[in-house]
């Protein structure tokens, strides 16, 4: 390939594996909270509300308490998949005529919608949504969780009063960033050095930064005494709505107060005589569905490597998938809809599992800070098409159509796992992959994280891993025009995966191979 890169490199993770509890996340420290507590005694409802706040802290721009998001979760004595829904919604006085079109082109975010005069949905306060995650996990705990919630939300208070620790790649993520971060005084404050440079540790190491979260582990604090309604109804919700309004958005104190997660039924799709389970409604769920059908019909029983005619037809029903979603589906939950984000999942010693996607929309969100709360807000009003008139277009209290997948499965082998993944619309495709890799292909966990994956989402064109065999480039050319990627570290190509797998009484967790900060570990080494 024509670049800078070494051809020579070679990156590999190792698996976490045990017969003890196993958390994969995309932040290291985030993981070993949560398997500390599975080695306390906890279960994967316990570890994952632990993870989900303390990604919120090690992974600030991702996630965090403003953000929404769905968990999957799998009962494995019930043998029973359960689904809480704690997407976003638009606040109760947005006013569409407030995002007026710009007539220049379209958005330089997410997504290709009509640009909108100032970037008002996709930067500042006018972009907030109202967030869901602290009530999801709330949700979540009150049904399965064994160990108080407030042990279970103090880690993140610890690690917010330390800060996170500033490194290379921290000061990377910050600087693709940095101008409009500059933008707000409390984002910059928080993020950037001087307000124009990201914070950054010496380059020898031997100098160590962190970011100044106090005001976060405050917030914490209190839902951590007071209960997940101590967010939506208590001072840090109030302090929040006050920011909020202050910066010219319209988040109210009856949208927090008015916001519930909910439980939902999993969509159950069928697949090489195993079983998948995904979020429905207005999520990456039902596009994944149709995608993993379409692949089996194509396919049917084809066993061994993934070789040139699979690739094919992954791309085939990708393609196939993301024209139906991308015209299609609606602003609501009905039957006609088709049947920069993070992610974790986790296993319990007893086989139970939970996915998790949790995502303030756009990295580091609307790039603006509640400086009375700590926390960096979501931008979830771009979700929304700001031309009236679409089938996803602006209006309020109404619930956004997001692109997260997370899922857990039963193989025909009676192998079980949970996946998911962060990357906006390549979510879908890898999900849908890592799927058929160990359903379909027979792969191990390590070698499905490690397999080459190609992207479909809608361009009219397939990113391919450019590690792929040249035959398998050329007969997904003669689908579509193929743009050969490598897989780095910065920019992601492809979406960036967690998951779990489980094999008899043995569980084993994976990451992202490329992910500097990801990692899976056993509750053995965090207890």
């Amino acid at each position: 390939m024509m670049d800078n890169f070494s051809d020579a490199q070679v990156v590999r993770k190792s698996v976490a594996a045990g017969e003890g509890g196993v958390v994969a996340s995309q932040h290291k420290r985030a993981a070993q909270v949560g398997a500390a507590v599975l080695a306390g005694g906890g279960d994967a409802v316990d570890a994952a509300v632990a993870t989900s706040f303390a990604l919120g802290v090690v992974e600030p721009w991702m996630s965090g308490m403003a953000a929404g998001g769905c968990m999957v979760l799998w009962r494995a004595k019930e043998r029973r998949a359960e689904v809480v829904n704690f997407g976003m919604r638009s606040p109760r006085e947005l006013d569409p005529a407030d995002y007026p079109l710009s007539g220049e082109g379209r958005s330089s975010d997410l997504f290709p919608w009509l640009a909108v005069v100032g970037d008002r949905n996709v930067q500042g306060a006018t972009a907030v949504a109202v967030p869901g995650v602290v009530s999801g996990m709330g949700l979540a705990h009150a049904r399965h969780g064994r160990r108080r919630w407030s042990e279970l939300v103090t880690p993140a208070v610890r690690l917010a009063e330390q800060g996170l620790r500033a490194d290379w790649y921290s000061g990377l993520v910050t600087a693709s960033a940095a101008k409009p971060l500059s933008l707000d005084p409390d984002a910059a404050r928080m993020f950037l050095d001087e307000g124009t440079w990201p914070i950054l540790g010496s380059w020898t190491g031997a100098n160590e930064r962190h970011l100044d979260q106090r005001a976060l582990a405050g917030s914490l604090r209190q839902v951590a005494e007071g209960g997940p309604r101590a967010f939506y109804e208590g001072e840090v919700g109030r302090a929040l709505v006050r920011d909020v309004r202050a910066k010219g958005g319209c988040l109210s104190e009856a949208d927090l107060a008015g916001y519930s997660a909910e439980w939902v039924e999993p969509l159950v799709v069928p697949y090489r005589g195993g079983h998948v389970y995904a979020v429905p409604g207005l999520t990456g769920g039902p596009t994944f569905a149709q995608a993993l059908q379409a692949l089996e019909r194509e396919l049917g029983g084809r066993a061994g490597p993934p070789d040139a005619p699979a690739y094919r037809a992954m791309a085939r029903a990708l393609d196939a998938a993301f024209k139906v979603r991308l015209s299609n589906m609606g602003d609501h939950e009905s039957p006609a809809a088709p049947g920069c984000t993070t992610h974790f999942s986790v296993v319990d010693r007893e086989g139970n599992m939970c996915a998790v996607t949790q995502t303030l929309l756009s990295i580091f969100g609307s790039r603006v800070v509640s400086p009375a709360t700590g926390l960096l807000l979501n931008n979830g009003i771009m979700w929304f098409d700001p031309e009236p008139g679409k089938p996803n277009s602006l209006a309020p209290n109404k619930r956004v159509l997001a692109n997260y997948c997370p899922v857990v499965g039963v193989a025909a082998d009676q192998r079980q796992f949970a996946f998911g993944a962060s990357g906006g619309r390549k979510i879908l495709g890898a999900v849908m992959q890592l799927s058929s890799f160990v359903m379909a292909h027979g792969m191990s966990l390590e070698e499905a994280f490690h397999q080459p994956r190609i992207d479909v989402s809608g361009s009219g064109e397939v990113t391919a891993d450019a590690q792929l065999p040249a035959e398998i480039l050329a007969a997904l050319g003669e689908e579509m025009p193929v743009l050969p990627t490598r897989r780095t570290v910065f920019p992601y190509a492809f979406a960036c995966p967690a998951g779990v797998l489980r094999d008899g009484t043995m569980n084993m967790g994976c990451t992202e191979i490329m992910s500097p900060w990801g990692d899976a570990v056993h509750e053995a080494a965090a207890a």
